[in-house]
């Protein structure tokens, strides 16, 4: 049978257990079978005696006997006064006399909670998701102290996290996801410590800006990336500027070490097939390079012919 609780009525708790329930079938059964058995053999109201008395006990533990969780704890009141805490496990209550306004749940419970619309330091209005972790370590604060610890536990995480977004820019909240959720545990600990809820974690799911906003950031991010490059480029010409001034200072005072150099880069040039080196007339009058170039040719005409002739 199905158990029907709400927190916030002291006078409504979990009726009915399977096992209250078997064992009120039980006695009533047996009265009636009592009944049939003593019908003829014993006074009519000896029977009625019996049948009432089995049916009363059958009445009472259906409504006495309660069952908890191996995870949660009851709270027991005693004429709307605080009685104890019970189970897990098997436990009885006096009926009418007992009540239970709340079953608390001793596990870790996940709460998703969000901030919509907010506005950062910088008046930008941002929606924030995040999830919370907290348990409950003191059932008799939870149960007494704050009349429905869930929603409440949910309301202050939320006006917390409102509370942190508008003393922040927005671009701290962007990158800064693990110092909010810092901050965002040690006061929503400090306002649930005092019902007996303990906070362990907090978690940054989703940070959503607006489109327009979304645009422009990407927009300047692609053109902070392009002048990145462009100022590595240029750092890069600067240094090859530095090693040709430096080459040139060698090589002027070195002629020899000049006409070698370019020697070998036309002869580098000449040695790939099909290779074209196109170089000044001037070039050619300063380095003595037609000779080379003659010679180069030379040794790739009978390169050819020996080919040819093999």
């Amino acid at each position: 049978m199905k158990e029907k609780f709400t927190g916030t009525d002291p006078f409504q708790t979990r009726q009915i257990n399977p096992v209250s329930f078997a064992l009120f079938l039980v006695l009533v059964r047996g009265g009636i079978l009592a009944a049939i058995a003593m019908d003829g053999r014993v006074s009519d109201s000896i029977i009625a005696t019996v049948v009432i008395a089995m049916m009363a006990i059958g009445f009472y533990l259906l409504f006495a006997l309660k069952i908890a969780n191996q995870w949660e704890k009851a709270v027991v009141l005693r004429f709307g006064k605080f009685r104890g805490l019970r189970g897990p496990g098997l436990f009885w209550i006096v009926p009418l006399v007992d009540t239970i306004p709340a079953w608390v749940d001793h596990r870790v419970t996940v709460t998703p909670f969000n901030a919509e619309k907010t506005l950062t330091k910088d008046t930008v209005p941002v929606d924030v998701d995040a999830v919370l972790f907290w348990v409950v370590w003191d059932a008799e604060k939870a149960a007494l102290e704050v009349k429905d610890y869930q929603a409440a536990i949910s309301w202050s995480a939320q006006t917390a996290l409102r509370d942190i977004i508008g003393k922040m820019m927005l671009a701290d909240i962007l990158v800064g996801r693990e110092a909010i959720d810092t901050e965002l545990q040690k006061i929503i600990d400090e306002r649930t410590t005092p019902w007996g809820i303990t906070v362990q974690s907090v978690e940054i799911r989703d940070i959503i800006i607006p489109a327009v906003l979304e645009d422009v950031m990407s927009r300047q991010a692609q053109a902070e990336r392009e002048r990145q490059a462009r100022v590595i480029l240029g750092e890069s010409e600067k240094q090859i500027a530095e090693s040709f001034a430096e080459a040139s200072k060698a090589y002027a005072n070195n002629p020899t070490a000049l006409h070698l150099r370019a020697m070998n880069m036309l002869f580098e040039g000449l040695k790939e097939k099909g290779a074209l080196v196109i170089v000044p007339s001037s070039a050619v009058d300063t380095m003595n390079l037609g000779g080379l170039s003659g010679m180069v040719a030379l040794a790739k005409s009978q390169d050819a012919k020996g080919d040819a002739a093999s």
